[in-house]
C-alpha cells in the first residue's frame, strides 16, 4: 500500500540506491525482493545524521536538486521506500532500513573529527536490534531475512576522513598503505560475518571510488598534469583488491550465503571520450560540501561531482544501472545485484 514518509535528506546521494532500490522493488508487478537493508556512508545516508552532532550532513538545498521530491522536509510518495533507522517505524521493518551514515567508517573512530556519525560496527547493533524487534512480527523471521538483498558501501572516509588526513589521525603514522589496507580488511570480515550471523545471505559489497579524483583531493595535493591524484587512486586500489578475495573467501566458508563485489572505481571510470572535469557544480565551503541555497551549476549531467566529494545523478545512475545489472564482467563478482534477485 502506498504511503507518504516524510524524510530530511542527509545527502543528495540517497538517489543512487534509490534508483537500484527501483530495479528490486519498483518494477512492474510483484517485488522481486521483500526486503531491502543498506549499510555505508554519506553515499547512502538518508537522514541519520540528521538529528546528531555532527557537520555531516546536507539537509539543505541545493542538495536534492537532481532527486525528483527535493530536499529537506518533503514528503516522499514513493511505495515502500527504505525509511532511515532514526525514523523507521515497527511497520517499516518488513520491508528494510537504511542504517547509512554521513563520515561513518569500517574504523570506528574514523570520522570523529566531524562529530557523531554511527560507524558500521554500531550499524550493525542498529540492525541487530531491528532482528529482534521483527522476531515479534514474523513467525518464521530466518526464512524472511535470507530473501533480502543487503548492500555494504563503506570505506571512503577511513581514507578521506582518517589515513588522509595525518594531522587529526594516528592511521597514517602507524601503517603503510599495503598494512593498512590489511587492518581495513580485517575489521570489514568481523563486520560482514557478524550480518550473516543477523541473517544476511545476499550481502553486496561495494568497493570504494577513484577519491584521488575528488576535487577536494585534488585541490590538496595537485595532480602533477594528471587529471585525477594517482597515488590516492593507488591507495584504493590496493583496498578494493582485497574485497574480491574477501568476497570469495566468504562464499566458501559460509557456504549458505551469496556475496558478490561491486566494483566502483571500474563502474564510474571514463571510457572513451573526453573525461568530464573534476571540478564542483556547486559553490563549496572549507569543508567541501556546498553552500547552503547556492544556485548549482545549470548543466549536471556534464559533472561528475555536485560538491568537493560526492557525484552528481548522472553518476549515481550509472553506479545502480551497472550494480544491478553489470555490463562489463569487471564490474561485478561473481554476479550481479539482479541476479540476487533472480535466485532464491
Amino acid at each position: 500500500m502506498a504511503r507518504k514518509l516524510t524524510l530530511f535528506f542527509s545527502f543528495f546521494l540517497v538517489a543512487w540506491f534509490t534508483q537500484l532500490q527501483r530495479f528490486l522493488v519498483f518494477g512492474h508487478g510483484e517485488p522481486k525482493v521483500p526486503c531491502y537493508f543498506i549499510f555505508g556512508d554519506s553515499l547512502v545516508d538518508s537522514g541519520n545524521n540528521n538529528d546528531l552532532n555532527t557537520s555531516a550532513k546536507a539537509n539543505y538545498p541545493p542538495y536534492g536538486c537532481d532527486f525528483p521530491e527535493g530536499v529537506s522536509g518533503q514528503n516522499l510518495g514513493f511505495k515502500n521506500f527504505t525509511p532511515p533507522y532514526n525514523t523507521a517505524t515497527n511497520e517499516d521493518l518488513s520491508t528494510g532500513v537504511n542504517y547509512g551514515s554521513g563520515s561513518a567508517g569500517i574504523l570506528e573512530d574514523t570520522g570523529c573529527h566531524l562529530g557523531d556519525r554511527v560507524s558500521l560496527e554500531r550499524q550493525l547493533k542498529n540492525h541487530e536490534s531491528v532482528v529482534t524487534r521483527l522476531a515479534l512480527q514474523l513467525q518464521n523471521t530466518e526464512e524472511h531475512l535470507k530473501k533480502c538483498v543487503y548492500i555494504i558501501n563503506i570505506g571512503n572516509n577511513d581514507f578521506i576522513n582518517n589515513y588522509l588526513m595525518p594531522n587529526n589521525y594516528p592511521s597514517s603514522h602507524q601503517y603503510n598503505l599495503e598494512q593498512y589496507a590489511d587492518v581495513l580488511q580485517k575489521h570489514y570480515t568481523q563486520h560482514l560475518k557478524t550480518l550473516h550471523r543477523l541473517g544476511g545471505r545476499k550481502i553486496a559489497v561495494f568497493g570504494l571510488g577513484m577519491l584521488g579524483c575528488a576535487p577536494a583531493e585534488i585541490e590538496k595535493y595537485g595532480t602533477n598534469g594528471k587529471p585525477c591524484v594517482e597515488w590516492i587512486n593507488d591507495a584504493v586500489s590496493i583496498f578494493n583488491n582485497r574485497l574480491k578475495p574477501l568476497v570469495d573467501e566468504l562464499n566458501v566458508v559460509l557456504p549458505d550465503a551469496k556475496f558478490t563485489f561491486i566494483n566502483m572505481s571500474n563502474i564510474l571510470a571514463p571510457r572513451g571520450g573526453e573525461p568530464l572535469p573534476n571540478k564542483p557544480c556547486c559553490l563549496v565551503r572549507e569543508d567541501g560540501q556546498c553552500i547552503p541555497n547556492s544556485i548549482p551549476c545549470p548543466n549536471r549531467s556534464l559533472s561528475v561531482y555536485l560538491d568537493s566529494f560526492h557525484p552528481t545523478e548522472i553518476a549515481n545512475r550509472v553506479l545502480a544501472q551497472r550494480s544491478y545489472t553489470s555490463i562489463y564482467t569487471e564490474d561485478a563478482s561473481p554476479y550481479d545485484i539482479g541476479r540476487f534477485a533472480r535466485e532464491s
